[in-house]
């Protein structure tokens, strides 16, 4: 049920997100335009990290939780989404270098590890 729902707002965002790419004209647009786009890039790259991380840790995790795989698959769907977007803004501002996307990379991955040590602490 899990992978029919979320396939399905998965389609929907990339559907939004195709409808915003292919009518906001970046040259002329204001920051509106940007933040729906970048919005719904964010939400599709969710959803589709979000399915393929929960079939990947299904299929070769058999003896863990379904409950727990959607949550972790989930949680770094949101991380990914969150490198992939910033990495496209910095480009944007022309200040995407290997320095910037290692601080960004180090970044998501102490937050990912504070996530992980957080909920095993409680």
């Amino acid at each position: 049920m899990y992978l029919f729902i979320m396939t399905l707002a998965a389609v929907a965002c990339f559907a939004v997100f195709s409808y915003v790419a292919w009518t906001v004209n970046p040259e002329i647009t204001n920051w509106v335009g940007f933040i729906l786009f970048y919005a719904s890039l964010f939400m599709a790259i969710t959803g589709a990290a979000a399915i393929f991380g929960f079939v990947i840790r299904f299929i070769t995790l058999k003896r863990q939780l379904a409950g727990r795989s959607v949550i972790e698959a989930f949680r770094q769907s949101f991380l990914f989404a969150a490198l992939v977007i910033v990495a496209l803004i910095l480009l944007s501002k022309d200040l995407f270098n290997w320095a910037n996307l290692g601080f960004l990379v180090l970044g998501l991955s102490i937050l990912e590890f504070f996530l992980v040590s957080y909920k095993k602490a409680i």
